[in-house]
Order: structure tokens, then sequence, then C-alpha cells
């Protein structure tokens, strides 16, 4: 059993008997004496991928899902899906866009470090890194002298997926993204 103060983004806990992936966490602290804290968290169900919205107390719990991470690669899109492939028995399988809408704009071909979410032998999500490096194919002339200044420009990234970057940043230069929250992190090494 895991307390709603101990609840973290993507951990997975069983809501109403199903596995769910805690997407977001909002704490309200009460502004009265003996008043509980809540912890409002969006989640999402891994087997019918619908949303839900529950709050918690601090002293409530859920019980945390049993499942087994395993490392995948992601292969490539066609218009049937997404197609992966289990690093370790090289089994594939597939996934709709419709399913991974939001990690589609990070993904590219033959991507390593992916983790697939594995509840009695079907895998039912999978799961991005933290951080990826994407090419800019598309953004506006970079400024010189402007790297001091914390003004931005939208760039296109291989993906198709738009950022904001900053203003002296220019095509061709490889990005730092964060998966969770679609910022640019820096450059990449």
């Amino acid at each position: 059993m895991v307390p709603a103060k101990d609840f973290k983004r993507r951990m997975v806990v069983e809501i109403d008997g199903s596995p769910h992936m805690i997407e977001q966490i909002h704490v309200q602290t009460p502004s009265a004496r003996g008043a509980a804290t809540l912890y409002k968290i969006k989640a999402r169900n891994l087997k019918t991928k619908s949303r839900v919205e529950k709050a918690y107390r601090g002293t409530d719990a859920l019980n945390e899902s049993s499942f087994e991470r395993r490392p995948v690669q992601f292969l490539y899109r066609d218009p049937d899906g997404c197609h992966f492939m289990d690093s370790a028995d090289f089994n594939q399988f597939s996934f709709t866009t419709d399913d991974l809408r939001d990690q589609l704009p990070y993904m590219t071909e033959n991507m390593e470090g992916v983790e697939a979410l594995v509840v009695d032998d079907e895998v039912i999500a999978v799961e991005l890194p933290d951080t990826v490096d994407l090419l800019i194919v598309e953004t506006a002339p970079g400024v010189r002298g402007n790297s001091a200044t914390g003004r931005t420009k939208p760039a296109t990234l291989a993906t198709g997926h738009v950022i904001q970057v900053p203003e002296h940043l220019e095509q061709g230069v490889t990005v730092r993204v964060d998966t969770r929250t679609g910022e640019y992190l820096g450059r990449a090494n």
C-alpha cells in the first residue's frame, strides 16, 4: 500500500481494480487547522486508456500495481500504428497511434531506451525516457549575439513537433527535450 503523500508521477497504482499510471499530482494544502492535505491526481487506466481524476487525503493509500518493466525498441510507425520489439526475446508488438498520442512527438525510428509495462504477459503501455535528443529541421535563422537573451522562437523537430528554443539556435542543431513537459532543456552533447 502506498500512502497518498508518497504518490509520484509515472507510479502505477490500482484504482477500482485496474492498473493506472499517475500522470499529474496537485497538492492542495488546507488553510484551516485540522483540515487534511488533499492530493488530487490525474491518472490513465493502462488497459482502457481512459483518464480519471481522483482526490485523496494524505493518509489514504492505494495498492501499487504489480507489473514488469521490459526494455523495448521503437521500430517504426506506419498507417496501422507504432511497432516495437522486445529487446530480450525479440518479439514484436504494436500500439495504435491514438494510444500513443502524447508520446509520438518524441519518438524516432529505431529508438532505444523505451520501456514496456507488462501485466500478465500483456504489454499494456510504453514509457519513453525522460529526455530525448532530436534534430531541429526547420527554424528561423539564428541571430548572432542573442545567446544571452531569454527570447525564444519556434523550431520544428525531426518528428514534426514544434517547441520553443533560444533565438540563437539554427537548423541542423540537435537539442535535448523533456518528454514529460515538452520543453527544451539544452543542446545535446
